[in-house]
């Protein structure tokens, strides 16, 4: 197997709540505004290992309600799985990976976070469309509209 060519696979969540924000984590690494998430681990079915990212980002426990969208990193070869998620427990708190949480609006979402890591939110934040399919380089959209358009 040529392992240049392989993907890696991870999850997120886009926890709203019942004002229609999203929850954002601020990175500890990077300082990134981005849903929590991260890699899933070869042996863990993808629930499980959206649940145990979000568990660890951020201390709370969350229901999956639905897939909002598939998004390819072209770059790096991750693919990404967004979930909207609601709160069923815990209380946020702070980790090794995150420093800081906001709840935000659509809108502040487009100010805080890169246009690849802020799609997959707005994306989760629309309840009534399909699940989105979309590529990034790591930072912009590509071959899709653009944000700010």
């Amino acid at each position: 197997m040529d392992h240049h060519n392989t993907h890696s696979v991870s999850v997120a969540g886009v926890i709203i709540d019942d004002q229609g924000r999203a929850l954002l984590t601020q990175r500890r690494d990077n300082g990134h505004w981005e849903a929590p998430g991260g890699v899933l681990e070869r042996d863990e079915d993808i629930t499980a290992g959206l649940l145990r990212e979000i568990r660890e980002e951020t201390g709370l426990e969350v229901e999956p309600v639905t897939l909002t969208g598939v998004y390819k990193n072209m770059a790096r070869g991750i693919v990404a799985l967004v979930f909207r998620c609601k709160v069923i427990g815990g209380h946020l708190t702070e980790t090794d990976e995150t420093r800081a949480f906001r709840w935000v609006t659509a809108e502040e979402v487009r100010e805080l976070a890169s246009e690849a890591f802020a799609i997959r939110v707005l994306d989760a934040m629309h309840h009534d469309q399909p699940p989105a399919i979309r590529h990034h380089d790591g930072t912009r959209l590509l071959g899709t509209p653009q944000l700010h358009e």
